[in-house]
């Protein structure tokens, strides 16, 4: 958290005021600054740590660079312990010109997918697969790749699919759309290809991706639960509604703020910044709900799923959103955009590919991959 966005961001990223909050910096002098800036917000548990990010990394801990690292390492952690299928944007080009039936799935936000894509996809963000997927996959020999822009969702999204047990052929396209580019292979741009609510409610595929859950210690509470749940205070609660944004506006829960499910896996490190706490997770027909759920309790969260049937969406107001970072202040991911120079892209893959090493030397990390 930048501190000059403290008083922006603290109430929202941290809702309890007395979570223990360690400050450093890299010897710049403003983790004195943010400690005396949340103390003045009322945060009464702020300590700052000893010689700053230069002791951590004296004192022989793993230091790690970049954006979401520990979530893109637990999505490395994930393919690697699960050897997770993947295709290279060669053999994919290959595939898609062949005779076989086979279709990619662009699993990032609509408007990610908006700005350019793999040619011929169709968008399904992550959270939305179990509830959408099967309806545009016809037969058990319909081939499915899945892609990103670099590798963490698409590494999620394919796993999921396979964890929910759809029977089809599914790899996720290796590096996304940076491998793509870096083969030279063309993208497409300006495209609205999005699959459609099929109508119906599959109650298998409910059934399905709520063992998915179960079997990741995902716990279901009915609304009196939650009630209850929200008035303890010794924890940390964030509340989210994992659906696409204009499901959202339909209405939701009470208190609930959107962030689609598949960034939320994605960003975990953004939204909920306190480690351990309570997720708890809302979706008027559950699918999407537990298969969020499964990733953040593998990933050291206490996740839990409110009781589709239970559930009344009626609340239509907006919690208040974050302000937007200034676009001169705004940090631009190699994978963001048309523009990326190639070397920044290969470094960025670089530095993904290394991340597993560095869990194997770090011990804070808590992920258990089931």
């Amino acid at each position: 958290m930048a501190h000059d966005r403290i008083e922006i961001e603290a109430p929202i990223r941290l809702p309890r005021q007395d979570v223990q909050i360690v400050v450093y910096d890299d010897g710049e002098g403003l983790a004195e600054l943010a400690a005396r800036k949340l103390g003045g917000l009322g945060y009464s548990r702020v300590v700052l740590l000893k010689s700053n990010l230069a002791g951590w990394r004296e004192a022989g801990y793993e230091i790690f660079q970049d954006v979401n690292s520990y979530c893109k390492a637990f999505g490395e952690l994930v393919e690697a312990r699960k050897h997770t299928p993947s295709l290279s944007a060669v053999e994919v080009e290959a595939l898609l010109k062949g005779e076989d039936k086979v279709t990619v799935v662009d699993v990032r936000r609509y408007d990610e997918y908006n700005t350019m894509n793999i040619p011929g996809s169709v968008s399904i963000p992550s959270a939305e697969l179990a509830y959408r997927l099967p309806a545009i996959v016809d037969d058990p020999d319909h081939k499915i790749i899945i892609n990103c822009a670099g590798r963490t969702r698409s590494i999620i999204a394919t796993q999921s699919v396979i964890n929910f047990g759809l029977t089809n052929s599914v790899a996720a396209l290796r590096n996304g759309t940076i491998g793509w580019t870096l083969e030279g292979q063309e993208l497409e741009m300006g495209q609205t290809r999005r699959a459609e609510s099929p109508g119906e409610v599959d109650p298998e595929m409910v059934k399905r991706t709520a063992e998915v859950a179960y079997r990741c210690g995902v716990k279901v509470l009915s609304l009196t639960e939650l009630a209850g749940l929200i008035e303890d205070r010794s924890r940390t609660n964030y509340l989210f509604d994992v659906r696409l944004p204009e499901e959202f506006a339909r209405g939701h829960l009470p208190g609930f703020r959107n962030v689609q499910g598949g960034q939320l896996i994605q960003e975990t490190d953004h939204y909920a910044p306190v480690r351990g706490a309570r997720i708890v997770l809302s979706d008027e027909i559950g699918m999407r709900a537990s298969m969020t759920a499964s990733w953040l309790a593998q990933m050291g969260w206490d996740a839990y799923v409110v009781d589709a049937g239970a559930a009344e969406m009626t609340d239509t107001t907006f919690p208040a959103p974050l302000p937007p970072i200034p676009k001169e202040q705004k940090y631009k991911r190699p994978y963001e955009g048309t523009d990326n120079a190639r070397e920044a892209m290969q470094a960025y893959l670089d530095w993904e590919f290394g991340l597993v090493d560095q869990l194997a030397k770090d011990a804070t990390h808590g992920f258990v991959v089931v």
